[in-house]
């Protein structure tokens, strides 16, 4: 077999994970749709996904619906030798066949299909808390102090949201701030995260190492997150999500949105002048919808 022989199966490989990762991605933001009561662009979802879905081949649409059946997460990334779906430790000789991209291949303890992804951004792990201190509890366990930021100075939602992803690499929570912001803005491309009462949810999928991190941005003036609406967005939350803490972000999306629907608890937000005052806040009005 010659040289070009052996490039071919990469070639079909390579855009079919894509397509996959990418059908994957319109399902779980329609299902965001959902955890936000959002029905605007439900059908437009819906029509994306029929029409990617009826352009795989048969058997890797059969096999992606059947591991979705299972678990919203068909397709996962191998991230240090491990299946970031199940948390598994997979041989190194799989780990070799996947990057290689041959063919497509499975997990195998959760059979899900897995792809060797590109250089991404990375949650750093940080120390782990002292056996004296107190265990985290609800928003606590996803945030802190020093990702509040309770006046924004960027005035258009690309500079928001760089504002925010920027404070959690100085902040050591992820490790390239500059690609996090380029990934975040890829996924307000397929479809803008701002929601009703002034609410945006900017994201980024896949940032392994560590655990789910939220940023929080008030922006008094108001953003608008998208051209030629003219609602303007003024709390936002910028989160990295692990693979596998996908599902569970879903949950987080929820309790924000039933938390920050009252204009109150937005009123309260929007007032606070410090992070010290934005952190209390926060945790203080959560308290009951994040556990």
């Amino acid at each position: 077999m010659n040289h070009a022989q052996k490039q071919d199966p990469a070639k079909t490989i390579h855009p079919l994970i894509n397509m996959l990762a990418q059908l994957q991605e319109l399902s779980l933001v329609r299902s965001e749709q959902d955890a936000t009561s959002q029905e605007n662009h439900m059908e437009q979802l819906d029509i994306s996904i029929k029409t990617l879905t009826e352009q795989l081949p048969i058997d890797i649409r059969t096999l992606f619906l059947k591991c979705q059946k299972k678990d919203p997460l068909a397709i996962v990334p191998i991230s240090n030798n491990v299946c970031c779906g199940c948390g598994l430790a997979l041989p190194i000789a799989l780990v070799y066949a996947v990057r290689a991209c041959e063919k497509l291949y499975q997990c195998t303890n959760c059979a899900r299909m897995l792809y060797y992804p590109e250089v991404r951004p990375r949650r750093v792990s940080h120390k782990q808390a002292r056996r004296s201190e107190p265990r985290r509890a609800g928003i606590a366990r996803f945030s802190s102090l020093s990702l509040m930021i309770p006046a924004l100075k960027g005035t258009e939602r690309d500079d928001a949201i760089a504002e925010l992803a920027l404070r959690m690499e100085h902040e050591k929570f992820v490790d390239n701030g500059a690609k996090l912001v380029e990934e975040a803005l890829q996924r307000e491309a397929i479809l803008n995260t701002a929601v009703d009462y002034g609410l945006a949810f900017p994201h980024v999928r896949g940032v392994e190492g560590g655990g789910l991190t939220l940023a929080l941005g008030i922006s008094r003036k108001g953003i608008n997150f998208e051209p030629g609406d003219k609602t303007l967005t003024h709390i936002i939350f910028f989160i990295v999500i692990p693979t596998a803490a996908s599902v569970f972000y879903l949950k987080l999306l929820a309790g924000l949105t039933q938390t920050f629907s009252k204009k109150d608890a937005r009123d309260k937000l929007i007032a606070c002048k410090t992070p010290e005052e934005l952190w209390a806040t926060l945790t203080k009005s959560t308290k009951q919808t994040i556990v």
